[in-house]
């Protein structure tokens, strides 16, 4: 039997500041993330629909979103779609869909969070000399690609 494919790509804004909790030792962020679409009815009238999303992130993500997403954010998503069953208190059984999120790339171009820029580097114009960026700030790089249809 062939395995099944299970990918969701989101981009939207966030709905609001990311929650963090520990879970013996392992950070989970999860946060509210808003996608939008407009379309023509038969009427020919602009319909606008927004469709929330629930997102999970767990680990190095969790601690990416923690410092740099807040509420309104625009981010780029990739994940898998989790359902999770539950008996509500009447004993009928409730069902939660969420992304778990395994990719996440910022699209804002301001800054985000409460980390500032890196300083910039004061060294001779003769002699440049380039550190690499720690990982956290090379996460926080939004895409330089302008030509997206969004």
């Amino acid at each position: 039997m062939a395995n099944g494919l299970n990918k969701v790509i989101l981009i939207g804004h966030l709905g609001k500041d990311p929650d963090i909790q520990m879970f013996e030792g392992v950070k989970r962020a999860v946060f509210t993330l808003a996608t939008d679409e407009s379309y023509r009815d038969k009427d020919g009238n602009k319909v606008d629909r927004v469709e929330w999303h629930n997102i999970t992130m767990w680990r190095g993500l969790a601690d990416v979103a923690e410092r740099f997403l807040r509420k309104g954010a625009k981010v780029y998503i990739e994940g898998k779609l989790r359902t999770r069953a539950y008996p509500d208190e009447t004993g009928k059984q409730r069902y939660f869909t969420d992304i778990l999120a395994d990719n996440m790339i910022m699209l804002d171009r301001k800054e985000i969070g409460d980390t500032p820029p890196p300083a910039k580097p004061t060294v001779a114009p003769s002699t440049p000399q380039f550190e690499p960026l720690p990982e956290s700030d090379i996460m926080a790089t939004p895409p330089v690609d302008d030509d997206l249809p969004f």
